[in-house]
């Protein structure tokens, strides 16, 4: 494990400690739930930069297999 020290304004930490958000599984969950999002705005503009004839079948398999291949690695990490 890490620990990670943050700095924040008072009312902000104040606010976020009474609604919770300052315990370590709440900010897992946060954490987790940004990285997916930006994992997907990642996603979304490699497919609109791509040009639609050049998303072949197999360009398309490769990229299912990277995803399983960064899904399964997190669940990995996930476990220990």
């Amino acid at each position: 494990m890490t620990t990670v020290q943050v700095e924040l304004p008072d009312v902000l930490a104040q606010s976020a400690q009474a609604a919770g958000l300052l315990t370590p599984q709440a900010m897992e969950a946060m954490l987790r739930e940004q990285l997916k999002r930006q994992a997907g705005v990642a996603l979304r503009a490699m497919w609109a930069s791509a040009p639609p004839e050049e998303l072949t079948p197999a360009i398309e398999q490769m990229i299912d297999e990277q995803v399983q291949a960064v899904r399964a690695q997190r669940r990995k990490q996930v476990a220990h």
